[in-house]
């Protein structure tokens, strides 16, 4: 049996650069076609579909990609605390979903919904012990279950992925205000916290995010 060949570096490159044109196209116009993604990618309708059999599949691969990221952050968080846990959880999630906001909002269609939870499993996984952690140290709120609350955390993210401009400098600061509050923290308290500890909000980049920074950085260096 011959074995699979790896594909060639500029294949890599040309597939790496669709899935690059595709989020900046989807981010413009999220039902751009896949010719307008191409002429994004500068390359030929033909070249794209040797990659990708159609546009579904594309839309996909961003989710799978996107997902992988996702469940990388939520490993790699430490706090012992399960209120910093959570701030420094969706402070790290909002630095990645905001670089994938319109493909974050085609993830939560009902063609796509399926696949998103599946992609995401590791990262549902990491918020549901994390409520359960906080319920029994009597921080998060325990007038619902586990897992009712890990739901609602988990959708009133989504909505605030899909609803708030990511350009705006007070996005990430909104964005775990909205979550402390929805584990059961009062404003004063969520704000305590984070006056605390400032650099839950300016802290390191996520692992996924900083060694997206360092490929860039090395393929500068290489041009």
């Amino acid at each position: 049996m011959t074995p699979a060949r790896t594909p060639r570096s500029d294949a890599r490159a040309n597939r790496a650069g669709i899935l690059d044109a595709a989020r900046g196209a989807l981010a413009t116009d999220p039902h751009a076609s896949i010719d307008a993604i191409a002429r994004s990618a500068g390359l030929s309708r033909r070249t794209l579909y040797g990659h990708f059999d159609d546009r579904d599949a594309l839309v996909r691969e961003l989710i799978v990609t996107g997902a992988q990221r996702f469940n990388a952050t939520a490993a790699s968080i430490a706090e012992t605390d399960p209120r910093l846990a959570l701030a420094r959880l969706a402070t790290r999630l909002w630095n990645e979903a905001s670089h994938v906001q319109v493909v974050a909002a085609l993830a939560l269609d009902e063609a796509h919904v399926a696949q998103t939870a599946q992609a995401l499993a590791p990262l549902r996984r990491a918020v549901s012990d994390l409520v359960a952690r906080g319920q029994d140290d009597g921080c998060f709120r325990t007038d619902l279950s586990a897992t009712a609350l890990a739901r609602l955390i988990e959708e009133v993210a989504r909505t605030v992925v899909a609803r708030v401009d990511a350009a705006s400098p007070s996005a990430a600061d909104l964005a775990v205000r909205v979550l402390l509050s929805v584990a059961g923290l009062s404003w004063r308290e969520g704000d305590a916290l984070l006056r605390a500890h400032p650099d839950v909000l300016s802290g390191p980049e996520s692992p996924a995010a900083a060694e997206t920074a360092a490929r860039a950085e090395r393929a500068e260096e290489t041009e």
